[in-house]
């Protein structure tokens, strides 16, 4: 059975689901009646009807159509878990749940502390910074709803007793609750920790450097632009076409490595990370331009910058009237504002093609 379904996901299911593609309602037809297929089968071949309906999701999601299928099935998908966990919840035994909480406890502290930790020493020995590895690993600091469908289904085979599924649903709400704020607050989380994280970074985080070019580390810069989007990389492409010594800062690789290929000066990092911002040209810089749209960042940015000395003008483009206020207040410098830059222009660009001369800009 594993090796046919391993050929029809090699050869059969990619050319099926492209000709059903053609229409979005044949495609969700086919994603329903292709999981209560593999769903049954897996039943009667033995295994669980749970084991098969992961082989079809596994199936599905090797296609170039995964997006436009989960899109679909998101709705279904919601609906239906409704009713799974009412059932699980409804072979719960609340008298016993008392009795657990110190093992569920202990439990969650692993998860919450120990899974990071393992996931920071995994990140550090593949040579990414401990700011990577610590924001990387509050992600994984929660067991999922997969870990409450595991125990169901030894429930149903009899591997394991009732109580292990009251068990592991107090250690799914006590993770997720927590990791959930641990994830919110991961910025302040790593600012307090960092001086106990060096452990988990090696003194050339070769993986992230290899991203740069020896060339881009040692360039002088008069400004860094923080953010390579559709604003950050055309702002950076301008000032490099212009003649201006610009460098870019960004946190996608590929990214960086794109804008590199096109021979624009780039460096990769996190732009709230102090220790990153030490080894950027700040002495030279007179101007930071940051186009994060986050106004955290931002903010976050501004403290790092201060903190490392730098004294230049900070400027940043905002998306709304709010973010500027809030970005004016913390102090800084200029303020972009995306929209009404934009609309000024064409206002400018339309009233010259109207009167056949320039206009003055309206507004101080």
């Amino acid at each position: 059975a594993a090796v046919l379904l391993a050929v029809a996901m090699r050869y059969v299911i990619p050319r099926v689901v492209a000709s059903m593609a053609r229409s979005q309602e044949l495609l969700l037809i086919f994603a329903l009646a292709w999981g209560v297929a593999l769903a049954a089968l897996g039943e009667w071949a033995g295994f669980s009807k749970e084991a098969g309906a992961f082989m079809a999701g596994f199936s599905l999601a090797s296609t170039p159509f995964r997006e436009a299928i989960n899109a679909r099935l998101t709705g279904i998908r919601d609906f239906l878990l409704l009713f799974f966990f009412i059932e699980l919840g409804s072979k719960l035994e609340m008298s016993t749940l008392g009795a657990e909480l110190w093992p569920a406890a202990v439990l969650s502290l692993f998860v919450l502390i120990g899974n990071p930790l393992i996931v920071m020493a995994i990140m550090g020995y593949m040579g990414y910074r401990r700011r990577t590895g610590f924001l990387a690993g509050l992600t994984v600091a929660q067991i999922s709803e997969f870990s409450i469908v595991f125990v169901a289904m030894g429930i149903t085979l009899g591997h394991v007793g009732v109580t292990a599924l009251g068990l592991t649903t107090l250690v799914g709400l006590i993770t997720i609750t927590i990791s959930t704020y641990m994830i919110l607050y991961s910025h302040p989380l790593y600012e307090r920790l960092a001086p106990w994280l060096r452990w988990f970074e090696r003194k050339s985080p070769h993986r992230e450097l290899a991203v740069e070019d020896d060339a881009d580390r040692k360039a002088e810069a008069d400004i860094l632009v923080f953010g390579m989007g559709r604003y950050g990389g055309r702002l950076l492409q301008r000032l490099h076409a212009q003649g201006v010594a610009a460098l870019g800062v960004d946190f996608d690789p590929e990214a960086v490595r794109d804008w590199h290929d096109k021979g624009v000066p780039m460096r990769f990092g996190d732009a709230e990370d102090p220790d990153f911002l030490e080894s950027l040209p700040l002495k030279d810089a007179r101007w930071v331009v940051s186009t994060l749209p986050q106004v955290e960042s931002n903010r976050a940015l501004l403290h790092a910058l201060r903190a490392s000395g730098y004294t230049g003008q900070v400027a940043v483009a905002v998306r709304d009237e709010h973010q500027a206020r809030v970005l004016a207040e913390a102090g800084i410098d200029r303020i972009f504002n995306l929209f009404d830059d934009a609309a000024e222009l064409a206002t400018r660009k339309v009233c010259e093609a109207l009167t056949g001369g320039p206009r003055p800009p309206a507004g101080p």
